[in-house]
């Protein structure tokens, strides 16, 4: 175990000895001082991990030295001792960046504390952490021997991306085992997908999640009420773990009243996925109904460029007399100009607001190299995505409606998934270019490691043909051409992608929030 080094400053150190021999009892190094001068001097000269420093020394204060000290150190950790209660004391102090505070008398047990919550905490935390995810692991290796329903294998994902956060700063052999127990989940909701996603299509009577064209009008709508305007925020491609990283910057403006999750419709691509929320319609019934709308994978025109008609449709198909308005932010100067603006859309029933960050992210993670460098795993994309968020214009936006009385409701269209393995597959050229999904006629691949909709109207998906099917990637598989095969293996691997079938991709985040400050 390290041994500590510890600076006491205290201007009645010597009646301090019964505490310092129980500390270096104990495995810690203790130097000992009786003024403020001394403790600055040898903070400066000698490494120490943690300082303890009496508020009340003739001379220079604790504060005074506390302030010194955190100049030329500012990452050394400071307990200040007093006998003095006075709440601008501790506040200043506080205000200081001190890490404990401590009240005379002090007994060593009480100062032992104060030094494992500050030195040991993390081999500490790490310890409990990994004792209880081994714990755990065998529940959740269990679970998958049943046969579980949409709501256990949400509750199973929640779990894995709670011990994935929990996990992170630990160590690397237990990060590597709740990695391959991910990837034992995503071979067994695979499976899970193969066997009853067509059936929760077509069988009015089986039990079934709620899906991207549900979640409008059982979810969104039900919250507008008179005189309290609602935005709905739609990030698109926001995973579970990219929420739970965001939460706590959200947690100091918003109370989350609801957290749920919902399951993708199949692509999970923007163009099926998106365009299914705004509309309230699975794929073939949009294609069906308004073909002036619904651009296919035979067309070159962007997929979403009509979200705000489907919208509208929506909303007076199920008679809603409301005011509404759609934003969709791509730049960060359309960011800023709508926190700018935000106050004007308070006068609505219901404000959509797409935001296209999390998805560009993804994308450019295939196209620029320094991006790939800043985000080589999940840890590294979650890391950023809360750089970003804590820095954009959204996080501006969703502080001046914190300011007001409204609903937000914060959501997604879709996950992503970090792709490992290429699976070989033939098409002609009219075959889409998305790596976890093909849509196409004639497609050639080998092997049942692939989820097939070879019945597209089953899936309640559009056919360009006759012969049109549909191919989704299963687990963390992504699709290649045999020309050129090792080139484009090369180029994708590792990378973040949707449109097939994962945990990451399809059971997706769905938050209620309310102001705190309102």
């Amino acid at each position: 175990m390290q041994r500590y080094s510890i600076l006491w400053a205290d201007d009645e150190i010597d009646l301090l000895k019964p505490h310092i021999l129980f500390l270096q009892q104990r495995g810690y190094d203790i130097t000992p001082v009786n003024n403020g001068a001394e403790a600055i001097e040898l903070s400066d000269a000698k490494h120490f991990d943690l300082v303890f420093l009496d508020e009340h020394m003739p001379g220079m204060s604790g504060l005074e030295a506390l302030s010194q000290i955190k100049n030329t150190k500012p990452n050394l950790p400071v307990v200040m001792i007093t006998k003095n209660e006075e709440e601008q004391i501790m506040e200043e102090a506080i205000g200081a960046k001190i890490d404990d505070y401590l009240i005379k008398p002090i007994n060593p047990n009480q100062i032992l504390l104060s030094i494992k919550k500050i030195l040991d905490n993390k081999r500490l935390v790490i310890e409990k952490t990994n004792l209880s995810y081994q714990q755990e692991f065998r529940k959740i290796s269990m679970a998958f021997l049943d046969d579980m329903d949409h709501v256990q294998w949400s509750d199973i994902y929640k779990k894995l991306v709670f011990w994935e956060l929990e996990i992170e700063e630990a160590d690397q052999e237990m990060a590597e085992v709740l990695e391959m127990q991910k990837v034992e989940a995503n071979v067994n909701f695979s499976r899970f997908i193969k066997r009853n996603y067509e059936n929760w299509l077509n069988n009015p009577k089986v039990e079934k999640p709620v899906l991207s064209h549900q979640i409008m009008r059982k979810w969104v709508f039900p919250e507008l009420k008179a005189g309290e305007p609602c935005f709905f925020i739609l990030i698109d491609n926001l995973r579970l773990d990219q929420w739970k990283t965001i939460e706590p910057i959200l947690s100091e403006f918003f109370n989350v009243d609801k957290e749920e999750t919902y399951y993708s419709i199949l692509p999970t691509t923007t163009a099926y996925a998106r365009n299914a929320i705004f509309s309230g319609m699975m794929p073939s019934e949009m294609a069906k109904t308004h073909p002036d709308l619904w651009v296919g994978e035979d067309e070159d025109d962007s997929k979403n460029n009509f979200e705000d008609d489907f919208l509208a449709k929506q909303i007076r198909k199920n008679n809603l007399n409301i005011k509404f308005s759609y934003n969709k932010i791509k730049r960060i100067e359309e960011g800023r100009d709508l926190a700018d603006s935000i106050n004007n859309l308070f006068h609505n029933d219901l404000n959509v607001i797409v935001y296209n960050f999390v998805d560009m992210l993804s994308h450019a993670r295939t196209d620029m190299a320094m991006v790939r460098e800043l985000a080589p795993d999940e840890a590294a994309y979650r890391s950023i995505t809360k750089s970003w968020f804590a820095h954009s214009p959204l996080l501006e936006i969703l502080r001046k409606i914190s300011d007001k009385k409204a609903k937000v409701i914060i959501t997604t269209d879709h996950g992503t998934i970090r792709v490992k393995r290429p699976f070989k597959i033939i098409g002609d050229r009219s075959v889409n270019s998305n790596l976890r999904y093909k849509q196409g006629k004639n497609l050639g691949f080998e092997g049942d490691k692939v989820f097939e909709a070879a019945k597209p109207e089953r899936f309640f998906l559009p056919k360009t043909n006759v012969s049109t099917a549909y191919v989704f990637a299963i687990e963390d598989q992504f699709f290649a051409y045999p020309n050129n095969y090792n080139y484009y293996v090369n180029l994708y691997k590792d990378t973040f992608q949707h449109g097939g079938v994962s945990l990451e991709e399809m059971i997706i985040p769905f938050i209620l929030l309310s102001s705190k400050n309102a």
